[in-house]
């Protein structure tokens, strides 16, 4: 009986011990972190299921900095955002110099944030690169889509640090600020756009150290995507639309702003956009004698 046994116990070892190697994978490695994510479209959901989020498939143009020109645009436009927070562009505090909003008789369609070159700028939110090349005025430029539909542009960088096509989380490194392109001292311009419209990012995103994206749903009018209703100077007081009923009744309380052109008279501007001289120089307080200035604002009370 102990010879049999002992010749059964033999037989089960050499099985016992491919068992125990083939559970252990001693020679195994984890794949790497780029691996993972190189190129990859996948987003996990709430539920931890796997879905396939493909925000190449349209108006993927990686030489263009902005490949929406012939997009028509509807408004209010719907934004959603999975997150509730978002990650503050620069590593170091953050300090805004300059708002969306008119600014030298101009558009100035982001927000201008100081740095110092060579300091590390990063993406705020998930995305995919589309653009990452030198852009006329901008410099070196970084730009990220993201999977609610926005675009993050990174300017006047002096270095890069990822390509076109590469996806990136979070706080990802993009770049090093710089002051490469139409910059006056170094700073990153930061831009926010929806289908090639500018997005006041003070509207979307708080910049007060709490790293709060302001709501998971937001309806954007074009006064929030109108760089003369705002100052550069200034934050613009917060409305903010949580739903579509919201942008909708908000619509009719906004009024148009008329930007003087050379030869303008109140009295063209008044038969051009059909609105009394009174009704003009009552919303603007003026007189209508008063010499207009290429470039001044004036409100239209419709």
């Amino acid at each position: 009986m102990k010879l049999i046994i002992c010749s059964l116990f033999v037989f089960c070892l050499p099985s016992l011990a491919f068992s125990q190697s083939s559970i252990k994978f001693p020679d195994a490695k984890p794949l790497p972190y780029s691996s993972i994510i190189k190129d990859s479209l996948k987003k996990s959901t709430e539920d931890n299921s796997i879905s396939l989020i493909d925000i190449k498939s349209s108006h993927w143009d990686t030489q263009k900095f902005n490949p929406y020109k012939d997009e028509i645009v509807k408004f209010p436009i719907q934004l959603k955002f999975k997150d509730s927070l978002y990650r503050t562009p620069i590593l170091d505090s953050m300090v805004i110099t300059s708002r969306f909003g008119w600014r030298n008789r101009r558009a100035h369609k982001g927000i201008d944030i100081d740095l110092i070159t060579g300091d590390e700028v990063v993406s705020i939110l998930d995305g995919v690169v589309r653009f990452a090349r030198y852009n006329s005025g901008h410099g070196k430029t970084v730009i990220v889509r993201h999977y609610n539909g926005l675009e993050t542009v990174y300017a006047h960088l002096s270095d890069y640090a990822v390509k076109v096509n590469d996806s990136v989380k979070r706080g990802q490194i993009l770049g090093k600020g710089g002051a490469t392109g139409n910059a006056r001292g170094s700073h990153l311009h930061l831009i926010v756009n929806y289908k090639g419209i500018a997005i006041n990012p003070e509207y979307l995103f708080n910049f007060s150290g709490t790293n709060k994206i302001r709501s998971n749903e937001l309806w954007v009018t074009q006064r929030w995507t109108t760089p003369f209703l705002h100052s550069s100077k200034r934050r613009t007081k917060l409305e903010l639309l949580k739903s579509e009923d919201d942008a909708i009744a908000s619509l009719t309380k906004e009024k148009q702003i008329y930007i003087v052109k050379r030869g303008d008279t109140l009295s063209h501007i008044s038969r051009k956009n059909n609105v009394s001289i009174r009704a003009i120089c009552v919303a603007n307080n003026i007189k209508s004698t008063t010499l207009l200035k290429v470039g001044q604002k004036l409100l239209l009370d419709m």
